[in-house]
């Protein structure tokens, strides 16, 4: 098998299907090295051709509710009575002291918290 760089969509889905064939091949021999030469070839070309955009703070905040089984009740104590639907609906920007509290409770990086999002003002 030769591996050629990724130049188009067409390179990437044969790479994909290349990698399905060598799936689970044993690290150490040839097919696993093919594989992991592979997995880097298209890790790079589709950080270029389609990249994932970055989560948002809010989004961020709904993704670990859903995956912890959390209410917005729960919010409370990070965000503050009465202002947890208001930062979910993007109403009201975040806080750095609801960040650090909202980082160090659900394990979200403060970086990705303390990125710039829209807030929707009401009228």
């Amino acid at each position: 098998m030769e591996i050629r760089p990724i130049r188009s969509d067409a390179d990437h889905a044969a790479a994909l299907a290349d990698i399905d064939k060598l799936w689970g091949a044993a690290p150490d021999s040839d097919d696993g090295a093919r594989l992991e030469v592979l997995l880097t070839l298209v890790e790079a070309y589709e950080e270029v051709h389609h990249p994932i955009p970055a989560s948002d703070p809010v989004s961020a905040i709904l993704f670990m509710m859903e995956q912890r089984g959390l209410r917005t009740e729960d919010l409370e104590p990070m965000i503050g009575r009465g202002k947890v639907a208001d930062v979910l609906n993007r109403q009201r920007p975040l806080t750095l002291p609801m960040i650090r509290r909202l980082s160090a409770a659900l394990h979200i990086p403060t970086d990705i918290l303390v990125r710039p999002y829209t807030v929707k003002r009401a009228a």
